[in-house]
Order: C-alpha cells, then structure tokens, then sequence
C-alpha cells in the first residue's frame, strides 16, 4: 500500500512507521490517522516481528491538526474521535511489541500516541505535554493513556496543569522505558526492540493480548484468566517441545525458529 502522510519501511523483519508531515510537526489529521492504522492493520497480518514508531522531523507530534477540525459539526467531529481512538487500540491490538522512538516534543494526542505504544524510548531533547488543562479544551482522549501510564496524582498534575516534563522525568515516574542522547536514539531503540522480539513470535504475541486483558481486572480474575491461557498454551507443540528440550538439555526444535536474542544492553 502506498502512502502520502507517512513512510513504511522494513528491515529485518521490523516495521518502522515514520509520521511524515514534518512541516506541520506531525500534527494529526483524519487521513494520516486513517493511514497509521491501515498500516498497522497490514503488518498485524505480516511475519514482522515487531513495529517501530518514529517522526521525522524535529517534533515527535504535536497532536490533533486543528486546521483539520475547525468548522466540523458532532457527526465529523465524532469520526475523527473514534478513528483516533481506534488507532491507540490497535496499538495494542497487534500481535508485535510496538516501540515508540521519541525525539522531541510529544503534545497532546501526540504524548498520548507515544505512551499507547508498548515501550517507550526518548532522547534527552523530547517533553512530553498534555496541555488542555491550562488552555480552553481539556485533554480528554489523551487522558485515557496518561491515567494508565502514571498513578493518579502525576496524572492528573499533568492534565490539570498542562505542563511538560521533560524525558529525565518522564523516566522516572515510569512513564517510558529509556531517555538517551539523540544521536544514540535510533541505536537504543534498535536494542530495545531486539529484545522485546527475541524468543518465540506466537508466544509474544500471545502473551502482549494477555497482558492488557488482565491489566484492569482484579487480582483474582487476573489469575484465573492467566491460569487457564498458561495452561492451554503449555499444551501446544512448541512449549511442549521447548519442555521437553529442557528436559533432555538439547537445543528445542521449535516449529518456527526464534529470533536471536540480542548480544548487548540492560538484561542480558
């Protein structure tokens, strides 16, 4: 597929969705949100093994694209909402982990972009900013992401005041996974990601669909819900297989070959 809005490129196995409208600082439009989730849709459906999200340009995005929502009446305005929101969800609809490589400011339906992704990693240079608390439209669609990526009282410190913060900050209320020098970004998203694709593909994407379908249930439907997919998938061929590999200390033979592990970083 073809697209105007952003590029798509693949490399060795990982999808790499850049925003394209640098001009604009990446700001949101229906067609270009229309695009994000038609190719998240085609790669859902790929042997990709995972996405990566970035913007070119010096701004990651800037949010929604007011130009594209001044004058629309309910019924527009209401396409446009839901479209957005079905993007963030396919986020985390998609089988593959989804990393977010962050360069600079993330304002808006742009932070909330960035933190529906899976993981998260920024330069020293990016904010992140929901800023409808200190001007004439609340952040209420980019709330939804903010509210599950803090606790309530930095969340709402966010919302209620509309101020940034920086990477460093972001990083330590738990926000994002990794704040590094611009010029290490590309190189720490790449690591990153290696990681987070290693091992078994089915696997990952079985476990990221459970993962957020037990993250808001209480505790003891969580562990009802993950009991009964442990105990179904430890009955398929290739975790019986990497069972019995343990076992008989072999190398297992897996029905599809695992991505190799990564040789460097934080968790090797």
């Amino acid at each position: 597929m073809s697209y105007r809005l952003i590029e798509v490129d693949t490399r060795e196995g990982i999808v790499t969705i850049h925003l394209n409208r640098p001009e604009k600082r990446n700001a949101l439009t229906l067609a270009m949100i229309e695009e994000v989730t038609a190719a998240l849709r085609e790669t859902a459906v790929s042997p990709a093994w995972g996405i990566i999200l970035r913007a070119n340009g010096p701004v990651f995005c800037a949010g929604h694209d007011f130009e594209d929502m001044v004058g629309r009446d309910l019924m527009g305005m209401r396409q446009l909402m839901q479209a957005c929101a079905e993007m963030m969800q396919l986020l985390h609809e998609v089988p593959q982990p989804v990393v977010a490589s962050v360069q600079g400011a993330a304002i808006g339906a742009g932070c909330q972009l960035a933190l529906s992704c899976d993981l998260v990693v920024a330069s020293e240079q990016a904010t992140f900013r929901a800023p409808g608390g200190a001007g004439g439209w609340f952040c209420f669609t980019p709330m939804v992401a903010v509210t599950r990526a803090l606790g309530r009282k930095r969340a709402l410190e966010m919302l209620l005041t509309g101020d940034g913060i920086t990477a460093d900050l972001a990083l330590e209320w738990g926000m994002i996974n990794r704040v590094v020098a611009l010029e290490k970004l590309e190189e720490e998203t790449q690591n990153l990601m290696a990681r987070a694709t290693r091992g078994s593909r089915v696997m990952k994407g079985m476990g990221k669909k459970a993962y957020y379908a037990q993250i808001d249930l209480d505790e003891a439907q969580a562990y009802e819900y993950a009991a009964e997919i442990m105990a179904a998938t430890g009955m398929m061929a290739d975790p019986q297989e990497r069972m019995k590999a343990f076992v008989e200390k072999r190398a297992p033979r897996l029905s599809e070959p695992p991505r190799e592990p990564a040789t460097n970083g934080i968790g090797d």
